[in-house]
């Protein structure tokens, strides 16, 4: 932790995005989070929200798989029974808009998975839309920009966000961006 802490000091910056693969999997968050909300930090949390815990935050990005995510052709489909057991967990999400500042991303990859939204967002209850973020799956900026005109024609249907995939039109699909 003290090395994350004295590499976030290196940066003349107040934000702070706490990411993963899935952060909350990790000991020690808790500590982590409210060291840097005490050094005067806003702290964002990027969590899949399949486990809570009790972080402190500005704010909770909660990243729900959809089915579009289940590994069904890796390995033989190996993990995808284990993988849609876990997607998805509703009190956890819950837990979070309860007691967090909050916002709902999801990767779409077809049309269909707005009435997968549509369903999560009447099983959670009451979600402002404007909350919900919608972000193509896409691994290059051209495969990107042919879904962004028919998502955000959607989302505008909708009422909810589009949040386009930067970091792929910046530095390319690679870890550590």
């Amino acid at each position: 932790m003290e090395e994350i802490l004295a590499e976030v000091k290196k940066y003349p910056c107040r934000n702070v995005v706490v990411t993963g693969g899935e952060p909350l999997l990790a000991s020690g968050m808790e500590e982590l989070t409210r060291k840097l909300k005490e050094g005067g930090h806003h702290v964002t949390v990027e969590t899949a929200a399949t486990i809570f815990k009790p972080v402190s935050c500005d704010l909770i990005s909660m990243s729900p798989k959809l089915a579009n995510s289940t590994p069904r052709r890796r390995e033989g489909g190996r993990f995808a029974k284990m993988h849609e057991a876990r997607r998805l967990n509703l009190p956890v999400i819950r837990k979070f808009i309860q007691g967090y500042d909050y916002q709902l991303k999801f990767v779409v990859e077809r049309r269909q998975d707005f009435a997968e939204i549509e369903t999560i967002l009447g099983r959670l209850g009451r979600v402002e839309r404007e909350r919900v973020l919608i972000m193509p799956q896409g691994k290059t900026p051209k495969s990107l920009g042919k879904k962004a005109a028919w998502i955000v024609d959607l989302c505008k249907a909708s009422g909810f966000r589009y949040c386009p995939r930067l970091h792929i039109d910046l530095y390319g699909n690679r870890r550590g961006t």
